[in-house]
């Protein structure tokens, strides 16, 4: 073959036009695949916007009712509660009562839409403790990781009491997905399936959370949270709780650990969740509102990168928009 005979490769062919490109695009997110994280303050009369998350509020229970509405009208999978309580203590023993925003929260949402979203709670201590920690602490005040557990499984049968679908038990605390999943069953509620974060992270990330949830935390969490050095300590965590019962695994933050999530997709044999914190959310938001990037493209850039890395499911704050610009 001559020269000129030789054909010419060229793949950008494929990248002519907007319908060749969906055709042979490899990686696809739909509204399905994507979760709401939401805040519900107690004590407050009317939404009360986070001052570094833009676009984001702590829900009053009416409020965050029209926002499970307008999430189920988009099609999206689920919806994450957080709860904001007007007082806490060392136990966080609000966590536990039944009139306790979080469950009073949770019971709002089923009532609202039913089965048309997964409602799902955050199963952790730190909202309501005085000292913002995931656990109780012991006299040395290190965390108590048994009696802990203990708490967390009351707190599961709490939230599955108040009509939760899924639990998420995000403390870190070892053994944690095994007591959910025995406290749960024990109660005649195999029905309530467990989002365990399997590999969690003691990041820098997650300033503006702690904004949202009114955290109190003394110190840091690097005792119970995963080193950011370590890949493959989270797989061994999430294997763990696969073990345990799990019945989706989850890897946070989400951006700066793309390849733990990859290497935890490839482990395990059940969906994987990953988590768009809010820290990455922030960075996106202020960018954009400084016009140093496109934001409609950003975000859809990165719902892409997780659902690429291996992310079955996606913890988002843009999940109701993303929903509305992937019908376009």
């Amino acid at each position: 073959m001559t020269e000129i005979d030789r054909p010419v490769i060229r793949p950008r062919r494929l990248r002519q036009t907007p319908a060749l490109r969906r055709m042979v695009a490899e990686t696809s997110v739909e509204p399905r695949h994507l979760v709401l994280p939401v805040f519900v303050r107690e004590g407050i009369d009317a939404p009360v916007p986070i001052s570094s998350m833009p676009g984001q509020v702590q829900h009053t229970r009416d409020s965050v009712r029209k926002a499970a509405a307008e999430a189920a009208e988009a099609g999206i999978g689920g919806l994450m509660l957080f709860g904001v309580p007007s007082v806490k203590d060392a136990v966080g023993s609000g966590a536990l009562d039944p009139d306790g925003i979080l469950n009073l929260a949770i019971a709002d949402v089923v009532a609202e839409v039913g089965t048309a979203l997964t409602v799902m709670s955050d199963l952790c201590l730190d909202e309501f403790t005085s000292h913002g920690h995931c656990g109780v602490l012991d006299e040395t005040g290190r965390i108590d990781n048994d009696r802990t557990l203990e708490l967390y499984a009351e707190m599961a049968l709490a939230h599955a009491a108040a009509g939760v679908h899924m639990v998420g038990p995000s403390g870190m605390m070892d053994g944690q997905v095994g007591v959910v999943r025995s406290a749960l069953d024990g109660a005649g509620r195999s029905d309530v399936s467990i989002l365990a974060y399997g590999a969690k992270y003691a990041s820098a990330f997650y300033g503006p959370f702690r904004e949202a949830v009114g955290s109190s935390l003394e110190g840091d969490r690097r005792t119970y949270q995963q080193d950011p050095a370590n890949a493959l300590e989270g797989v061994r965590e999430a294997l763990l709780d696969v073990e345990q019962g799990a019945d989706i695994v989850m890897v946070k933050p989400g951006l700066p650990y793309l390849d733990v999530l990859r290497q935890v997709k490839d482990a395990v044999d059940i969906p994987v969740a990953a988590y768009n914190i809010s820290g990455e959310y922030s960075m996106v938001e202020a960018a954009a509102a400084n016009g140093w990037i496109d934001r409609e493209p950003a975000i859809l850039e990165t719902l892409t990168a997780f659902r690429r890395a291996g992310a079955d499911v996606i913890l988002t704050y843009w999940a109701v928009e993303a929903a509305r610009l992937l019908r376009r």
